[in-house]
């Protein structure tokens, strides 16, 4: 049964969004460069399913999980993270778009002058890949990436950085998050979280109690009620 938590007694004055598998349906494309990468390139055995479970954190920290600390040089395993990166972006921007309904609540806050911000574990070039492809660059405020943070998620770096930069208190912003490791992160950095099923289940996150609401996409009408407890349709 869909977990489905209303909260609106408060009123967040930011919004923060994961960017893979949140803002986009595009986890399944990452997990095949990774297990082509993987397997193809530098010899593994990985199934689908154990890849899909290590992709979380920075590029470097998947392959230390994979491999083990000592298979790689730093410098290796930032060129092979950019590879993969490549071949992610070429087999997915024919594909690429805003989960239903993101655009309409994007240009809602925007209206209503919500901050908003990207906190996510990708490289620039991967952010750049869908904020400059999607023309959406203007809606964010604030961006935070793998290369600005020393701790990934569900270490609450990422977070806090943004809402620092944002000049808000972590109390009240509202991350959009697609996995459980994230929505840990926003729980750790005192964050309230929404999230996306592209790539969980909602049983998945019944452990964590900062989560509000699920949902598939941005269509579902509790996302009007964010943007000053009224529909924007």
């Amino acid at each position: 049964m869909p977990l489905i938590k209303y909260f609106m007694a408060q009123t967040y004055k930011a919004f923060i969004f994961d960017l893979n598998g949140t803002m986009i349906n595009d986890m399944e494309y990452h997990t095949r460069a990774w297990q082509n990468l993987l397997n193809n390139d530098l010899g593994g055995s990985f199934t689908w399913d154990e890849v899909k479970k290590e992709m979380y954190g920075k590029n470097p920290e998947v392959l230390v999980r994979m491999f083990g600390p000592d298979r790689f040089t730093m410098d290796e395993m930032i060129q092979l993270s950019l590879e993969k990166e490549k071949r992610y972006q070429q087999q997915y921007l024919h594909q690429l778009a805003l989960l239903p309904g993101l655009t309409e609540f994007l240009e809602a806050a925007h209206q209503q002058q919500i901050p908003m911000a990207i906190g996510s574990a990708a490289i620039p070039f991967n952010i750049d890949f869908v904020l400059d492809n999607l023309n959406i660059r203007h809606y964010f405020k604030a961006i935070v990436s793998a290369d600005d943070v020393m701790l990934s998620k569900p270490h609450p770096e990422t977070y806090l950085k943004v809402a620092a930069l944002l000049g808000i208190a972590p109390a009240d912003c509202l991350v959009f998050e697609d996995v459980p490791k994230g929505a840990e992160a926003a729980l750790n950095a005192g964050m309230k979280s929404i999230i996306l099923t592209t790539t969980h289940h909602a049983d998945e996150f019944t452990y964590l109690p900062n989560v509000l609401h699920v949902a598939p996409n941005f269509t579902d009408k509790f996302f009007e009620t964010l943007i000053n407890g009224s529909p924007y349709l």
